[in-house]
């Protein structure tokens, strides 16, 4: 073969070697790229994602507070229903805890109520506190957290613009969406031992619920641990990538009229604070004498004289 059409130059031991071809335009052929598979996202870049989210919101939350005319403390009322009939909110709140965030001073105060509180209640006349919501919401649905406002102002001297409403069967929901959550029990309780505890979603209902071998004060002391619990596991990273499903499950579970500036406000202070910046009381066993009604009803009558001024002080009254 011609060496002037190959490119090659003649050897007489070309039999014994591979012929190799010369292409005079090769260098201005474009390169040959070999394609890069991608990686596949990881668990990195989505807890990244989370990230960049929270802060988002903790930003807008700093620019509402700081821009905010009311940057005072904000009382508002927890009152937790139990399974309510179908369609309905009407039950007793058998939860009811008076809470205040200052969010100057990164402080949480939170005193749970007894349910079987004997109190005046307008309209109704002396009965249960827990009754208050049940009466209202029975007689005009979405009442019931006006009342129970009312009457806890009226009767502990607090004033109290704000609700929060929470169905126990949306709060397993909750639970279950952030991967359960762990509680530090500083006695044993509920057939726990003392210590940490993770709780998946029915055993966190039926810890905050449970009244086993123990009396409603005991029950009432459980709500603030699990609160500690919750507000440890959102802090922590791990936990971040499980945020946007719990959110989404807290719109089913909960509803409030707090204006989302003071939701904001408040959730900054409870990250500020952390769980050791909650303080979570029972009102004392000390401040009411069991009492038996004309009904045969177990109840307790306050002694307000010792109730009012450990109020005033947790809630600078």
């Amino acid at each position: 073969m011609n060496s002037y059409f190959t490119g090659l130059v003649p050897d007489p031991n070309a039999a014994t070697q591979p012929v190799q071809s010369y292409d005079p335009l090769a260098h201005y052929q474009p390169m040959r790229i070999t394609p890069r598979l991608r990686k596949p996202v990881g668990w990195c870049f989505i807890v990244a994602l989370v990230g960049l989210f929270l802060l988002a919101i903790l930003l807008v939350g700093l620019i509402l507070y700081f821009v905010s005319s009311s940057g005072g403390p904000v009382n508002f009322l927890i009152l937790g229903i139990d399974r309510p009939p179908q369609g309905t909110n009407t039950s007793r709140s058998d939860t009811i805890i008076l809470g205040r965030v200052d969010t100057l001073k990164s402080k949480i105060t939170m005193l749970s109520i007894p349910r079987d509180l004997w109190v005046p209640i307008a309209g109704v006349g002396e009965n249960r506190i827990n009754t208050a919501y049940f009466f209202a919401e029975a007689n005009q649905p979405g009442s019931g957290p006006t009342a129970a406002i009312k009457t806890v102002e009226s009767n502990f001297g607090v004033q109290v613009p704000y609700y929060i409403r929470l169905r126990f069967d949306g709060f397993m929901e909750v639970i279950s969406a952030l991967g359960g959550v762990t509680v530090e029990l500083p006695t044993p309780m509920s057939g726990y031992p003392a210590g940490k505890q993770h709780l998946d979603a029915t055993q966190a209902l039926a810890f905050v619920r449970d009244r086993k071998g123990a009396d409603d004060f005991a029950r009432m002391g459980h709500a603030p641990i699990l609160i500690k619990g919750l507000v440890q596991q959102v802090m922590s990273p791990l936990t971040w990538p499980r945020l946007p499903l719990a959110l989404a499950a807290s719109v089913k579970a909960v509803d409030t009229n707090l204006l989302p500036g003071v939701w904001l406000r408040i959730g900054l202070t409870f990250l500020r604070a952390g769980s050791d910046g909650i303080d979570a009381r029972v009102l004392p066993r000390e401040m009411v004498t069991p009492f038996v009604t004309n009904g045969g009803a177990d109840v307790l009558l306050p002694k307000w004289p010792l109730i009012r001024p450990l109020v005033a002080k947790m809630f600078n009254q």
